[in-house]
């Protein structure tokens, strides 16, 4: 939930500490993005800022895959477009908390029923 806070999404240091340093994603574009990619970008992406769009996410399950590895699904809607999430978070080496290692997303076509 933290890394769709704009407040997050806007700064560079609290998003990275969320991203494990492995962290790859592919986006709902199809773009293929690493750390350094999303930590550049994210800031620019929809929903990092209070007043405009903001991802309202919806149907989140988690389930513990092995110790210290959880697979989080979820949808989300922003500005009226659905996507299906999907992202590996792991436990940090060092203990300090959860980071996530990778995240797809897929767009909901319009007319798709909601999962619900």
């Amino acid at each position: 939930m933290r890394l769709i806070d704009p407040a997050v999404r806007s700064s560079r240091s609290l998003a990275a500490e969320l991203l494990d340093p492995e962290f790859v994603e592919v986006g709902a574009s199809g773009r293929r993005w690493t750390y350094e990619a999303m930590l550049a970008a994210l800031p620019e992406m929809a929903g990092a800022t209070e007043l405009g769009p903001r991802y309202e996410p919806s149907a989140m399950t988690g389930v513990v895959l092995a110790p210290g590895l959880v697979h989080l699904t979820y949808e989300t809607v922003i500005d009226g477009r659905r996507a299906r999430r999907s992202s590996l978070w792991r436990r940090a080496e060092d203990g300090t908390g959860w980071r996530m290692y990778y995240h797809q997303a897929t767009p909901v076509p319009e007319g798709v029923a909601d999962p619900s």
